[in-house]
């Protein structure tokens, strides 16, 4: 295993781990757990994506992270940092900030 894929593999761990008996509490640690769990191949295709092209994800992702985080009314707390004041919504603000951090992320090319 390249130590890539071993730093991938420590980063999946971390985020069930951090999932385990507890929903993620803020939109960063929402974010910290997608970046673990979702596949490297589907966050370049995330991150390539334009800004308006987002609402694409809304029954893919979108729904696992309303699902998987709570956001159907056991998870106050993130919902509260969302912003908004339904699930639906705030599951849009943390796959924006998600798709940002991806594209932070991303090498720049000059």
């Amino acid at each position: 295993m390249n130590p890539q894929s071993a730093l991938k593999k420590l980063q999946r761990s971390y985020a069930v781990a951090e999932l385990e008996g507890k929903f993620p509490a803020s939109i960063e640690q929402a974010v910290r757990v997608l970046q673990g769990l979702v596949p490297d191949v589907e966050q370049v295709k995330i991150a390539s994506m334009a800004e308006d092209e987002l609402t694409t994800l809304h029954f893919g992702i979108g729904q696992r992270v309303r699902n998987h985080f709570g956001l159907w009314g056991d998870n106050a707390a993130l919902l509260k940092a969302s912003g908004e004041a339904n699930a639906d919504d705030a599951s849009g603000v943390i796959i924006q900030a998600f798709w940002q951090a991806i594209r932070d992320g991303l090498p720049k090319v000059h």
